[in-house]
């Protein structure tokens, strides 16, 4: 297997092939490398700033290991194979692995533009019947929530216009979070219902003033009692055989805190209170 090695701090990625070894002067973190805001090989994904952080509060070099492929895949592929020490933004307590505090929480919002004046309190809310067309990623909570409220059948030729009609059956299909911005920005879509550390950047810069809320809570259970949850704090996963190197990246994550937080307000990501 090929993969890109980049050291923190240099400007070009080097080629290697097979298992990077472990050391405990670095951290190798498994990225991939085209999945902005998140990660770049360029290192400007927000999470490129975290794992640095962390890394130095540990006295280790952070080392990224990237991959072309989607980051859904970085716990199976290379961390499970020991390619990496640890991978970046999974949902606090995931079972596949030992995941730590964690370093922020947020959650899913309505992007609208602010000359629509669009504020949906409540998934009853008379001013959804405003929001034609809606752009939502396939397969996230937004996709169930629209389904629950009646709106996604009259949304789904719009939706998979958005991936170009792919199927996203037996394969993974990610919607650039940039394109669901944009969409409203130009007035394509009333609105865009996205995870939001995937389109606080894109908010931020938009030229044209955008407003982003939080959803509202789902409070209808369906018909097993289940609600759908659109709130999640992020951790730093580690392999379940690696309890030493997660109570180091805890005392990083305590450690420094404050200045995780202040690369994820400088990114313009919403942030919801971290649930001890």
């Amino acid at each position: 297997m090929l993969v890109a090695v980049l050291f923190a701090g240099t400007s070009s990625a080097q080629q290697v092939a097979g298992e990077i070894p472990a050391s405990p002067d670095t951290l190798r973190i498994c990225a991939s490398a085209n999945e902005n805001p998140y990660t770049s090989k360029d290192g400007s994904g927000f999470e490129n700033k975290v794992a640095q952080i962390i890394a130095k509060a540990m006295d280790r070099k952070a080392v990224f290991v990237y991959t072309e492929k989607p980051a859904i895949y970085l716990v199976r592929d290379f961390l499970d194979k020991n390619q990496c020490d640890v991978v970046m933004g999974l949902d606090t307590g995931d079972e596949r692995v030992l995941t730590s505090k964690p370093y922020y929480r947020t959650g899913y919002v309505f992007v609208t533009r602010t000359d629509r004046n669009i504020h949906i309190k409540d998934w009853e809310d008379g001013q959804l019947e405003k929001l034609v067309s809606i752009a939502i990623s396939v397969g996230s909570p937004a996709e169930l929530i629209l389904k629950a409220i009646g709106k996604y059948e009259t949304n789904m030729n719009y939706m998979y216009s958005l991936i170009n009609f792919k199927s996203p059956r037996n394969q993974y299909v990610r919607l650039d979070p940039s394109r669901m911005v944009n969409e409203v920005i130009q007035g394509k879509a009333d609105a865009a219902i996205a995870y939001g550390a995937e389109v606080g950047r894109y908010v931020k810069a938009s030229s044209v003033p955008l407003t982003m809320e939080f959803v509202p809570e789902d409070r209808v259970a369906d018909g097993q009692g289940k609600t759908i949850e659109f709130n999640y704090s992020q951790s730093m996963a580690v392999r379940k055989s690696d309890g030493e190197i997660l109570k180091q990246i805890d005392a990083a994550i305590a450690k420094e805190q404050s200045q995780i937080t202040k690369v994820l307000e400088d990114e313009g990501i919403p942030l919801l209170p971290i649930e001890s």
